[in-house]
């Protein structure tokens, strides 16, 4: 078997993985059947997606004729935006509802999705703050309509110290 892209066959190979270990967990939940869907259909469904389109790539990557063999090699891990990205993201989470073991109260979802921004931008060499403050901001609006307003969902939208 020669690889004739490496980063499509990693990717791939990434891709299917994801795909069935979530598919695995989503057969914990009940998956019921496409009339009567249960809360496991679609992530089980999204995973076989998933899984589906890392197996086609990995293929393609294999069977590609006009590449040179182990063209597009791997380069090296880019750390600051694999930092930043997971940084914002686990700053998302524990700002949004609070981490009580540590006493840090929920500040709610417009401050979470201030600092996800702001936080992932620094990922990119040329971003500004700004563009990061404008982006924060459209996202901040948009989700308290769709999310609050539209889909009645109950979250911390402000922090607990300040509503009460």
């Amino acid at each position: 078997m020669l690889i004739k892209s490496q980063k499509d066959f990693f990717s791939g190979l990434l891709f299917t993985t994801i795909g069935v270990v979530f598919g695995i967990g989503a057969k914990s939940y009940t998956i019921g059947t496409a009339a009567r869907m249960g809360p496991g259909y679609f992530p089980l469904m999204l995973s076989v997606l998933l899984a589906g389109m890392g197996v086609l790539i990995m293929l393609s990557a294999i069977l590609r004729r006009h590449r040179p063999l182990n063209g597009d090699p791997i380069g090296p891990w880019a750390w600051r935006p694999l930092f930043y990205i997971l940084a914002a993201n686990f700053a998302f989470g524990i700002l949004l509802v609070g981490l009580p073991a540590l006493g840090i109260p929920s500040f709610g979802l417009m401050v979470a999705i201030y600092a996800l921004v702001l936080i992932s931008g620094r990922a990119a060499f040329n971003a500004s703050l700004k563009s990061s403050l404008i982006l924060a901001t459209v996202l901040a609006v948009g989700s308290y309509v769709v999310f609050i307003k539209s889909l009645g969902l109950v979250l911390p939208v402000w922090p607990s110290f300040l509503v009460g």
